[in-house]
């Protein structure tokens, strides 16, 4: 293993870095005030502009789908030369966008990359890589522990020409931004199958009638907007079988397609957000005098930040070691390393935000300082692409495999 960063990494890292420091951190302070004023004017899910005006500047420097593999399409970086650019931008929750490389459209960009046909490249893919529109992936169900997919029980029934959807989801993440306009969603083709082939995904345009968005979910009482994490409801919602992705029964085989990659992208945007989280626990503790000195010269915040600094490491090495392997054998062959790194980086962050936090005192939850809004995205994502217990069970069978 060589945990080098190509020449062309170390070049993006640094494009990168720079426009951050030249427009994403001076951006911070106008992206919160917008969505206060959204909010007052009775417009909080509509896009922000300071998101908006910054694209274009992304893209003029180049700095655009850089996640998408190779591919006629794509940017052409491996899962490892992308990973520390994943990194980067997770310093700051929303900017992804601006590079048009935030969850779900880059999950969904790629799995219309692998398994859709041309009709739906052109369709919705074109558009999604041009950021002229935005997804949702409609998987999880209030009604049944989603944990374990095969518990699933949206339908995806035919009917001639014709698939009529049923079902009610939730945790649909981007279904609140208005310019959604299409959703990758799962359910049963086929009830009687085998566990693992009674699955389907088919694309569902959001203004097919039938569809209603019910509610956005808070978590911690942020909604995430415009983007949203909402309950939709789908009833005999009608698209034509020329929807399907892949075929009839192939869900689970497209979903492990669709996951792994994305589970980089959310460890390494996690690492960003702790390496930034560690940097503001830093710079309070050497501005802050309590009991005569400083908070950084009080020994439990000084084994706080050496203990953050080597989790933070040990997160890092293990998520590239995935993505390493991931590139030169394949997701099958990384399956444990990546179910690791679920386990392992959601951990990490939460650990170290709240250390952060604690050094802040009560600035650290409050909305004067990113740390709550941090800690609710570390949070969640314990859960996101399967709970932290699905995937240590898999590790744990896998590590008992080898003896019998």
């Amino acid at each position: 293993m060589d945990f080098n960063y190509s020449p062309r990494t170390q070049e993006l890292q640094g494009k990168l870095l720079r426009f951050m420091d030249e427009h994403i951190y001076p951006a911070e302070a106008a992206y919160a005030a917008e969505l206060v004023a959204n909010t007052k004017a009775g417009k909080r899910w509509t896009p922000l502009q300071v998101i908006e005006k910054l694209k274009p500047k992304a893209r003029a420097q180049n700095l655009w789908n850089l996640f998408l593999p190779e591919s006629e399409y794509g940017y052409g970086l491996t899962n490892q030369e992308y990973a520390p650019l994943a990194e980067i931008m997770g310093r700051v929750p929303w900017c992804s966008e601006v590079f048009n490389c935030s969850a779900p459209d880059t999950g969904n960009m790629e799995t219309i990359v692998r398994y859709g046909s041309a009709a739906h490249k052109k369709r919705w893919l074109e558009p999604l890589l041009a950021g002229e529109i935005r997804s949702a992936f409609a998987m999880t169900e209030p009604a049944v522990a989603s944990s374990d997919a095969t518990n699933i029980a949206a339908r995806i029934e035919r009917d001639g020409n014709d698939y009529v959807i049923n079902g009610r989801k939730w945790w649909t993440s981007g279904a609140g931004d208005p310019r959604c306009r299409i959703y990758i969603f799962m359910g049963k083709t086929d009830p009687g199958a085998p566990r693992h082939s009674q699955q389907s995904m088919v694309l569902v345009p959001s203004d097919t009638p039938g569809i209603k968005v019910l509610r956005p979910l808070q978590v911690f009482g942020y909604d995430d907007a415009p983007h949203g994490h909402m309950e939709v409801l789908f009833e005999n919602v009608r698209v034509p079988v020329s929807n399907i992705l892949l075929g009839e029964g192939r869900g689970f085989e497209i979903a492990q397609g669709r996951l792994g990659p994305g589970r980089i992208h959310h460890c390494m945007r996690l690492i960003g957000l702790a390496e930034r989280s560690l940097e503001l626990m830093c710079r309070r503790a050497l501005s802050r005098v309590a009991f005569g000195r400083t908070i950084a010269e009080q020994g439990v915040t000084r084994e706080r930040i050496a203990e953050a600094r080597c989790m933070i490491e040990q997160a890092r090495l293990l998520t590239l070691k995935a993505a390493w392997m991931m590139d030169v054998a394949g997701n099958k062959t990384a399956k444990a390393e990546i179910a690791m790194i679920k386990v392992v980086a959601p951990n990490m962050a939460c650990q170290v935000i709240d250390w952060a936090m604690q050094a802040h005192g009560g600035g650290g939850v409050s909305e004067d300082f990113p740390l709550a809004g941090f800690y609710s995205s570390a949070r969640t994502l314990r859960f996101a692409d399967g709970p932290d217990e699905v995937h240590r069970n898999a590790i744990a069978k896998m590590e008992l495999g080898k003896h019998g």
